[in-house]
């Protein structure tokens, strides 16, 4: 029960916050008063997630259902997917495998939607109802509808209705995100190690064995971070990680290859320590540096010391990373060749796709430059994603959870 409880308000505390608060602070209805109240609210938290995190089917809906109509506060909930009923708590006329009623028709995926008198095929018993998209980052997926007494429907209802729903959401998404790990995050990772392993491998331990018998100490120094970004590159119980911890790594990447090339590469990273919380696909920094390094330095044909910025900044609701280099530059059609795959862009081609998978189509990487003025590498991600946060939290490998 702990680790439901855990993983619950891992996924949707934030969802859920206004929800519960408004549970607390109206007793009258179908909860208990004060503290009873709270933890009638996290049980039916804790509870649904078993369920629902298998995905929305007509067994988690009518699993979890009585402890959404608790959270919602209605008469009657009933869950739906985008074709049939999927279950439903208290009286009605909709059963599970009944076609959607119209009200859901009229309804947008993009707001709450309230009507004041429906039927539902009783035309005896008229209902107030209020309807709200169940939506899976950009994906909409299904339906709540709350059915009341007939009659104006209060804007608390329609709040704490929609509360609800977001919270169905984001454990919904936890079965999403279990498909998309399944798809990327498993073999897109593993490919992306089997291509750090050479590479990097091979060029760290050139550049620590040059420096043992002239600066032992700082060779010591060297192996202990190689050792510590290795055994982060190539952990396997985590697939996502706060942007510090992966930007932590990055700079013993950029250690190591600092000692490799000495005066010729320059570094400057400058990220803002507000968005160092958002969660990241392990390994997604990474490879956007290093690609930054080897085009931008062991490319190069100008003199002087190559140029590699990182920079990090709040887009409010996203997050953006920019890696920047100073080399040869790249062209258009060539940055879609690289994202594709080809022209040695296997770590870049990884990086986007990973990213797609887990937030959408939307936060895909863009790179742009120009032949001789050097290439831009960005990276978006949210500042929050409930169910990627959940995710996070419960693989937490044990050797870093707090004795």
């Amino acid at each position: 029960m702990v680790l439901l409880l855990g993983m619950a308000l891992g996924a949707a505390l934030t969802a859920s916050l206004l929800a519960l608060s408004r549970l607390v602070r109206h007793p009258r209805r179908l909860l208990a008063p004060g503290d009873e109240a709270t933890r009638a609210a996290l049980h039916h938290v804790a509870a649904m997630l078993p369920d629902l995190r298998r995905g929305l089917t007509v067994r988690s809906a009518q699993r979890a259902v009585a402890h959404v109509r608790a959270l919602a506060q209605a008469p009657t909930v009933v869950l739906l997917d985008r074709e049939q009923v999927l279950a439903r708590a208290g009286s009605g006329p909709l059963d599970p495998g009944d076609p959607l009623p119209p009200v859901v028709f009229q309804a947008s995926a993009e707001r709450v939607h309230v009507e004041p008198l429906v039927t539902l095929g009783d035309v005896t018993q008229p209902r107030a109802a209020v309807v709200v998209a169940l939506r899976v980052g950009e994906e909409h997926v299904g339906w709540l509808l709350a059915l009341f007494p007939p009659g104006r429907v209060r804007a608390e209802d329609a709040r704490v209705v929609a509360e609800t729903a977001a919270l169905v959401s984001a454990q919904v998404g936890l079965s999403v995100l279990a498909e998309q790990e399944a798809r990327a995050s498993t073999a897109e990772l593993r490919a992306l190690r089997a291509q750090i392993s050479p590479h990097f491998v091979y060029n760290a331990m050139a550049a620590i064995a040059a420096l043992i018998h002239t600066a032992p100490d700082e060779a010591r120094e060297l192996l202990t971070e190689f050792a510590d970004f290795t055994r982060y590159a190539f952990r396997e119980q985590r697939s996502y990680v706060p942007l510090a911890d992966e930007l932590h790594y990055v700079q013993k990447y950029l250690r190591l290859e600092q000692a490799r090339f000495g005066d010729r590469l320059e570094v400057r990273v400058a990220v803002a320590p507000e968005i160092l919380g958002a969660a990241v696909p392990v390994l997604s920094l990474q490879p956007l540096v290093e690609n930054a390094i080897r085009h931008g330095v062991e490319g190069r044909a100008a003199e002087g010391p190559a140029h590699v910025e990182i920079v990090g900044v709040d887009l409010d609701r996203d997050v953006e990373l920019r890696v920047t280099d100073d080399g040869p530059g790249v062209d258009p059609a060539v940055a879609r060749s690289a994202l594709a795959g080809a022209r040695g862009g296997i770590g870049l081609r990884n990086v986007d796709a990973r990213l797609r998978a887990s937030f959408g189509e939307s936060y895909g990487l863009r790179v742009t430059g120009r032949p001789e003025q050097g290439t831009v590498v960005r990276m978006r991600v949210p500042k929050f994603r409930a169910e990627v946060r959940a995710q996070m939290a419960h693989e937490v490998a044990p050797a870093e959870v707090a004795p």
